[in-house]
């Protein structure tokens, strides 16, 4: 089994970054895993034009949008890491979100993706309210449903500003891995 693990953020560096590679060395002893970050990504933002309702695909089709698909299509489970940036998911990965219109059950036609796939998100913030961490992972949640894409789990973590924090919350880290794991 696969399993794709994605940065949400546009910081290759940072915490977010930190708890991706200690997702991906979790799983690593059950599933082939990759990571991507969404930043070394180029896509253009959505235009709100309609035509994929129509077709089924997007009019800017030279761009990398159908590289991550790809990625999506070879998972069987994926798990999304997403920073809070003012209080929701970062620019670049709503920006994804936006893009992937065609696969969206919304309208018909509609392109898809392999179905079977689950779902998981993992949504950090500086402050100490998981109310934000919520709201990402909710985010997070939608866009899994409008792709067929099984919610299956998703884990909060507040007062993580700086990849220093994420050893403290080494334990929650695992267990949100066997999670997956036992699925």
């Amino acid at each position: 089994m696969n399993a794709l693990i994605i940065n949400c953020s546009p910081v290759r560096t940072g915490a977010t970054a930190e708890i991706t590679s200690k997702i991906s060395t979790c799983l690593a002893s059950k599933y082939d895993v990759r990571i991507i970050c969404i930043d070394d990504y180029q896509f253009e933002f959505c235009k709100g034009c309609r035509s994929c309702h129509n077709t089924a695909k997007c009019i800017m089709q030279d761009d990398d949008i159908t590289k991550i698909i790809d990625e999506f299509e070879w998972a069987d489970k994926i798990v999304s890491i997403s920073p809070s940036y003012w209080a929701d998911i970062p620019g670049q990965f709503k920006a994804f979100i936006d893009r992937c219109t065609p696969w969206c059950n919304t309208h018909e036609p509609h392109a898809a993706i392999t179905k079977g796939k689950k779902g998981y998100s993992i949504a950090l913030r500086t402050g100490p309210s998981m109310r934000e961490c919520n709201r990402i992972n909710e985010s997070i949640e939608h866009f899994y449903g409008h792709l067929e894409i099984t919610p299956s789990g998703s884990l909060g973590l507040c007062s993580i500003e700086y990849k220093t924090d994420v050893p403290n919350r080494a334990h929650e880290i695992e267990a949100f891995c066997n999670l997956i794991k036992s699925e």
